[in-house]
């Protein structure tokens, strides 16, 4: 490898060894064999090397989870089978790998800290947001990234992805305490009421009807976040 590749994969062991916030120019260095001088060579900045390198260590997850799965299910799994089920095995396998990745995920929650006051970071993650909600709905769906619609990246990866970042906080906090990819479906279908009562479940006050819209509508169609419904929508369809 030359000195870019070097620099970027001793910067991407900085990132899982020391973290984001902790990782100076001198630990890439002494991690790469590379020079200071270098850096600024290749990169422009510290700043610009250790952007590129979370997010290529992003992608090493994502390449982690694919290669995964493709040994569960080499063929890509009957397409006809219902995405639901497909979700909680491939969500399954994701949470395992979130813990043989945890390093960089830390590392990129204490980057994802500094974005207000990180303009070219933030620009860095909002650029990276349509290719990752692709990707996500590629690997749980089983389908290839590109041919994943507009709508069902803004729907379904916004989804997957606010899961993810979810699953990130909760992994910092106290991974024990994860929920598995059952308890999210059963949630999930708890907040749209289409699960029936858990048993010894105390009984749900009926809410006051709510006053008639302006457009006529009345007050029986249950409110609330549109893409979450959405996207259970989609994970409740059948063959």
């Amino acid at each position: 490898m030359g000195h870019r590749e070097d620099l970027l994969a001793g910067a991407k062991r900085c990132i899982e060894e020391k973290g984001w916030s902790r990782t100076t120019a001198r630990d890439i260095v002494a991690a790469s064999g590379a020079n200071l001088a270098s850096i600024g060579y290749h990169y422009g900045s510290k700043d610009a090397l250790m952007r590129e390198a979370l997010f290529a260590a992003m992608g090493d997850w994502a390449d982690d989870v694919q290669r995964s799965l493709e040994v569960d299910d080499p063929a890509g799994g009957d397409q006809d089978s219902e995405l639901r089920e497909r979700f909680e095995t491939r969500w399954t396998r994701v949470l395992e790998l979130f813990g043989k990745h945890q390093a960089m995920w830390q590392s990129q929650l204490e980057a994802i800290l500094q974005v207000r006051n990180d303009p070219e970071l933030r620009a860095a993650f909002g650029r990276a947001q349509p290719e990752g909600r692709q990707g996500l709905v590629g690997l749980i769906h089983g389908i290839d990234e590109r041919d994943v619609d507009e709508e069902t990246s803004r729907v379904m990866g916004s989804f997957y992805m606010t899961l993810v970042s979810g699953m990130v906080v909760q992994m910092a906090i106290d991974p024990d305490l994860m929920p598995s990819a059952q308890d999210l479906v059963e949630a999930m279908r708890r907040i749209i009421g289409d699960a029936p009562a858990a048993p010894d479940a105390l009984p749900v006050p009926e809410a006051p009807d709510a006053p008639a819209s302006p457009t006529g509508g009345g007050g029986g169609t249950p409110r609330g976040a549109p893409w979450l419904r959405a996207a259970l929508q989609t994970l409740n369809r059948t063959r």
